[in-house]
């Protein structure tokens, strides 16, 4: 080997000495990008990527770097998962950067959110193991603050499920009575008005009649003929049986000096062909199933009875069970219960409670807007009905509605042993599952409360602390909430977030608080600052919140 080629060869043995060798060199924040910059909460967490671009010449090649994110903040720190950065001579599973090239390392960072993280600042601090050699390097800053706008999904504002009181204000009643006739008749026979059926019929009447409280709506006469003889013979034979009930009826009323009856209406049907099926159906007949079959293939009432009257052998056993049930005239009187009107309730609430029914108190509790009053009610209730799971689980709703979660849980845990299949009570768990943090159970309680009209909103919040914005405005619907702002807002569509905030019937700080976010996202510094305004009036701490949050850091508040 010439002396020419030696010293190249050493030249190049030296130089690769020399990158294995050398302490590593120091980070620079400008190294590195994060996103998103600033930091911003998805759901409850704070997510975040730091992206490394290693310059060349710097990563050299025995050099495995330990990068860990931290966040400081007023109060405390977090880690994140430390990520290993190595030389292309290290034997180990990290991220690999050339020292002639350099390279790009990613390092994730998440954190559940604290509202003292609002303040705060993320890191990268460095391990280096070269060797067997260990040595710090000087932490580097790759994050300032967090946007907090998704934490603002409240389970607070959530309306609790009501289980709903049974109380009708009118019930109406039917009653029945059946005139039988004699084949190819019409005259009403003695023993079809002393009949059992008839005469509680008439006695319901007459009592109606007496009773402040109801009122008869209406009697209405449907008369029939068998359907056996010809179509012509039935429809006079069956309208001669409306004309005759009718009148009878009419004389029946008069003379039980019953003047106030709504309506006396009549119909007639030449031949009862659906009442025939259903009879057929019911009975033991021989062969009925080929009768049903003739019906089913024969929808011309004479075909049906040619072909059944071919049943020779059946037909006498429908001839003796089954037509003459079908001669009758069928008498119906509706009447209503009138209930107690919403002063007499009232009345009965502040006199003797006791005197209520449960659907009655319960219902009272509904005619007020008033939630110390509501919650007076229903505390009533489960005194004079302990076993009733609506009247625990509705106090448990005013409780929660008033802030007293702990106490509004028990009611609900109260109602959900009374009734275990109550959908209302496992809303109502949910929600406080989800107030609580408690997620997956809040999931759960709120997946059994399918069905539920209020669960809707509470899947909505749920979904927004999953960081799920899609699915939590599908949830929400048309709903006009804060919390449906809120999911619009999160997903950018900004002009309905402010069609659902300009809808809201009774805006509080929260409402306005979100509409000065639309504001500061669409650059209205007028809509901010009077949104603001707006929102501190009604909540002081507002002031101090809207000061330390990012979303408005391009706006002076000074005026505010």
């Amino acid at each position: 080997m010439n002396s020419k080629v030696l010293y190249l060869a050493l030249g190049v043995a030296l130089l690769g000495t020399t990158s294995c060798s050398k302490k590593l060199g120091e980070f620079q924040s400008n190294y590195f990008n994060t996103t998103p910059t600033p930091l911003e909460t998805v759901g409850q967490n704070v997510p975040a990527t730091i992206t490394g671009n290693i310059p060349a010449k710097f990563m050299v090649k025995n050099a495995k770097v330990t990068a860990t994110p931290v966040l400081e903040y007023a109060g405390g720190s977090v880690q994140g998962t430390p990520v290993t950065i190595q030389g292309e001579n290290v034997r180990a599973n990290g991220q690999v950067v050339s020292y002639n090239n350099g390279g790009t390392v990613q390092i994730p960072f998440n954190t559940e959110y604290k509202p003292e993280m609002a303040e705060s600042n993320l890191y990268l601090d460095f391990q280096v193991d070269q060797n067997g050699k260990l040595y710090g390097l000087p932490r580097v800053k790759v994050g300032e603050g967090i946007i907090a706008t998704s934490t603002l999904a409240s389970a607070a504002t959530v309306q609790p499920a009501v289980a709903k009181d049974k109380f009708q204000r009118v019930i109406n009643e039917k009653y029945t009575a059946d005139i039988r006739f004699l084949i190819n008749q019409a005259k009403i026979r003695n023993n079809q008005i002393t009949s059992e059926q008839y005469v509680d019929l008439n006695k319901q009447l007459l009592a109606a009649n007496e009773a402040p409280n109801r009122e008869i709506a209406g009697v209405n006469i449907a008369s029939y003929a068998s359907p056996d003889g010809t179509l012509a013979f039935n429809t006079e034979l069956a309208e001669k049986r409306e004309n005759v009930t009718t009148k009878f009826m009419e004389n029946q009323l008069k003379k039980d000096k019953i003047t106030e009856f709504g309506e006396l209406t009549s119909s007639f049907t030449p031949e009862d062909w659906e009442g025939f099926q259903e009879l057929v159906s019911k009975s033991n007949i021989q062969d009925k199933d080929l009768i049903l079959g003739v019906l089913k293939m024969y929808k011309d009432p004479e075909e049906r009875e040619k072909e059944i009257r071919n049943l020779s052998g059946v037909f006498n056993e429908l001839a003796d069970q089954i037509l003459p049930q079908l001669r009758y005239s069928k008498i119906q009187a509706s009447i209503n219960v009138i209930g107690k009107s919403d002063e007499e309730l009232i009345n009965l609430f502040n006199t003797d409670p006791s005197k209520l029914t449960e659907d009655e108190i319960l219902y009272v509790a509904t005619l007020t807007n008033d939630n110390t009053r509501k919650m007076e009610v229903y505390n009533k209730a489960t005194q004079i009905y302990p076993n009733s799971y609506r009247a625990f689980n509705n106090l448990g709703m005013t409780k929660y509605e008033a802030g007293d979660y702990a106490a509004a849980k028990a009611d609900f845990e109260k109602a959900k042993k009374l009734d275990p299949s109550s959908k209302e009570v496992d809303m109502n768990l949910g929600l406080v599952q989800l107030l609580d943090g408690n997620y997956s159970k809040a999931n759960e309680l709120l997946g059994a409360a399918a069905g539920v009209p209020e669960t809707a909103d509470a899947l909505g919040v749920y979904y927004l602390t999953q960081g799920e914005v899609a699915k939590a405005n599908t949830a929400f619907g048309n709903a006009k909430t804060n919390n449906a702002a809120l999911a619009k807002l999160l997903a950018k569509d900004y002009s309905g977030a402010q069609s659902v905030i300009s809808a809201i019937q009774n805006p509080d700080a929260t409402t306005y608080y979100i509409a000065a976010l639309i504001g500061a996202r669409t650059n209205n510094e007028s809509a901010v600052l009077s949104n603001l305004r707006k929102a501190i009036s009604l909540d002081s701490n507002m002031l101090k919140q809207a000061k330390e949050d990012l979303e408005f850091a391009q706006f002076n508040l000074n005026s505010l």
